[in-house]
């Protein structure tokens, strides 16, 4: 089912970059783990087509398989049945065409915050062209005052805008975020979101977004899916597709925003009076 969330026209975006996105498009995946005692399968006929560009948040319970879901896409797993492919190429190992940023920032301690981060340029990139591209990122992220330092000098909010600029430095065309905001506290996830949407606009990519928390998915994607079970053993497929199209930034209070808010905790099995 898909479903349109309107309040005003998107914004056009002015990119600094040209765009480096691809599609994303899964194709009858599904996944399943076997051992010596038993076998489950944890998702099951997912077929989806990722415009490039846009920015999809993944909602679910947990174990549900929404991580299982972005590891297949960088090539860190594999589905058992099924294919996908970002642009026109079939993922059949490791994804050099994506970069991926974690719930945990995932930084190497005895290095600085500039070091980090080109930890993710491309190999073979030219140095002085690497280099501008470091302390461009470095800016967008506001992090220019904290470059030289070391991961146990910067905060837990600072150490995920690192791991945001490490990834971008790859110029990946798919941008997989795995609860990137889950650890951090209210007002830092705030903040996080709106850079997420500046870096969007700075460096146009195709972004897939786990995510526990409703809000922010409709807070920051284009559209939103749904992976459940229809069963208790049953594997988890898409059942809500969600198409957001109002320009940002969104208002909470909106009487649209509200009502699929509410439809969507109710997916998930929340009771939204609560929340």
């Amino acid at each position: 089912m898909i479903m349109a969330l309107s309040f005003a026209q998107p914004q056009a975006q002015d990119p600094t970059h040209a765009s480096t996105a691809l599609s994303v498009a899964f194709s009858e995946v599904s996944r399943t783990f076997s051992t010596k005692k038993e076998s489950r399968t944890v998702l099951s006929g997912i077929t989806l087509h990722i415009p490039a560009g846009q920015v999809l948040a993944i909602l679910g319970a947990s174990g549900c398989g929404k991580s299982t879901l972005l590891r297949a896409v960088s090539g860190l797993d594999a589905p058992s049945t099924g294919s996908i492919h970002t642009g026109e190429h079939e993922v059949l190992g490791v994804n050099e065409r994506c970069a991926v940023a974690f719930q945990e920032p995932r930084l190497l301690p005895w290095r600085s915050v500039r070091e980090n981060i080109a930890l993710g340029l491309t190999p073979g990139t030219n140095k002085a062209e690497g280099d501008e591209l470091i302390e461009e990122l470095i800016e967008l992220v506001g992090l220019s005052h904290a470059a030289d330092l070391r991961p146990r000098e910067i905060s837990g909010g600072m150490a995920q805008r690192v791991s945001l600029a490490r990834a971008l430095a790859r110029r990946p065309g798919v941008l997989l975020l795995d609860e990137p905001f889950g650890a951090l506290d209210a007002l830092t996830r705030l903040k996080m979101q709106d850079l997420l949407l500046s870096i969007h606009a700075s460096f146009p990519t195709t972004v897939l977004m786990v995510t526990h928390d409703v809000d922010e998915a409709l807070t920051l994607a284009d559209r939103v899916i749904v992976l459940g079970r229809n069963g208790q053993d049953a594997a988890a497929t898409v059942i809500e597709d969600l198409k957001v199209s109002a320009s940002h930034p969104r208002q909470h209070n909106d009487e649209q925003f509200m009502a699929h808010r509410t439809g969507l905790l109710r997916l998930l099995g929340v009771d939204p009076t609560n929340h």
